[in-house]
């Protein structure tokens, strides 16, 4: 099974593609595209649209998941955001994917344990999850591979089999609040 996650913004927006086979999972490639500064809104929005139309087409994936609005600052802020998400949501449907959606702290629950944690506990645990040399960054990159991986864990069928098989046992930590180093 094949995740392509998005993480919509309209400065830039991030992007991971995760595969699942067996009982880990693996970095398929992960970025993120940025138009530049001086860019209009509209010209941004088409260049977020070409590259992940691009992309999903190099990738093939089975499915893509991107992160809903939570909120934000402003109204114009908000809006934006919209727009860029809605971008994305298209450029999936034209290239006839599924799409799911997932809200921040279902995300950060299913990669770190904990739906408040910050952006550098979700890199770092990126970073572990899928053996990667370096914390990907910028969080945009990693926020993107957090959605397709809670996706990942969020699926029926053989995956949700695979992690339950491997959950703790009672009594051992459950999430990194519990964690002790022994």
């Amino acid at each position: 099974m094949k995740i392509f996650g998005i993480d919509p913004g309209s400065e830039r927006t991030g992007y991971g593609c995760v595969e699942h086979s067996g009982s880990r999972h693996h970095l398929v490639l992960c970025g993120s595209l940025a138009a530049p500064a001086t860019a209009t809104f509209p010209e941004r929005l088409k260049h977020i649209h070409a590259g992940l139309a691009a992309l999903l087409a190099e990738c093939q994936p089975d499915c893509v998941a991107v992160e809903t609005i939570f909120h934000a600052r402003n109204v114009r802020s908000a809006l934006k955001l919209g727009h860029a998400r809605g971008v994305a949501l298209l450029a999936a449907a034209e290239a006839g994917l599924p799409v799911v959606e997932y809200a921040p702290t279902e995300i950060k629950r299913a990669v770190v344990g904990y739906g408040r944690a910050e952006k550098p506990q979700v890199q770092q645990m990126i970073k572990l999850l899928l053996g990667m040399d370096h914390t990907p960054s910028p969080h945009d990159v990693a926020d993107a591979l957090a959605v397709a991986i809670c996706h990942l864990h969020a699926s029926t069928g053989a995956v949700a089999e695979t992690i339950r098989y491997h959950r703790a046992p009672r009594g051992t930590a459950r999430s990194w609040r519990e964690f002790r180093p022994s």
